[in-house]
């Protein structure tokens, strides 16, 4: 067995009780569980809380051709307690609905957030967003498009969405990321890509 592997699967927990602790647009479940020890045995019982979310997406916009990327600026409240702003530079995203294409709740989140329209889908990454608290689990993609008219405020009203968009040049885009200006994990992870992949990514689609 690769060390890249766990030594333990779903045999070797034991849920004991899972109960809804809070459900608002958020959803809280509380549980008491066991698990195997790596030294031997099993752990006492544990109580835990997780926030139970479905599947998210997030897209980065690229124009290939005006080397462009696409961005989106919006109030967060995580960040009130950040001493600048708590209008935050990040990609497009979304969460989806049970059992949801995620590639069709990428296509959406684009429309909806900045009107434009996304040509070509590519898969990033999936990764598990913070899974000691979340069950919540990210696809990345990148979004080819045109930039040429991008630019404006979107967003739904009834979810309360005030949503503005922002072009950078590429160069700029990837100095904000080294500069702190794009300081959250779906754009760090999916501009950092973008700079070790843009050659091939250039190359495949011209």
């Amino acid at each position: 067995m690769s060390k890249l592997e766990a030594e333990f699967g779903e045999t070797d927990y034991k849920i004991l009780s899972r109960e809804r602790g809070f459900a608002g647009f958020l959803k809280v479940d509380i549980l008491k569980l066991k698990h195997r020890l790596f030294e031997g045995g099993w752990s006492a019982e544990i109580n835990r809380e997780i926030m139970v979310r479905e599947g998210a997406v997030g897209v980065l916009l690229f124009d290939p051709k005006r080397d462009e990327i696409v961005l989106v600026r919006q109030f967060r409240v995580g960040l009130l307690n950040e001493i600048e702003t708590p209008w935050a530079l990040e990609l497009v995203a979304g969460m989806a609905n049970l059992g949801e294409d995620l590639d069709q709740v990428a296509m959406r989140e684009v429309k909806e957030e900045t009107n434009c329209e996304v040509s070509k889908l590519i898969k990033i990454c999936d990764y598990f967003n913070s899974p000691g608290i979340s069950s919540e689990k990210v696809r990345l993609y990148l979004g080819i498009m045109d930039s040429e008219n991008a630019g404006g405020v979107y967003g739904l009203d009834k979810e309360n969405e005030d949503i503005e968009v922002v072009v950078l040049p590429y160069d700029e885009a990837i100095s904000g990321l080294n500069n702190g200006f794009l300081a959250n994990a779906m754009s760090i992870i999916a501009l950092q890509w973008l700079e070790l992949n843009k050659f091939n990514i250039l190359k495949k689609l011209f």
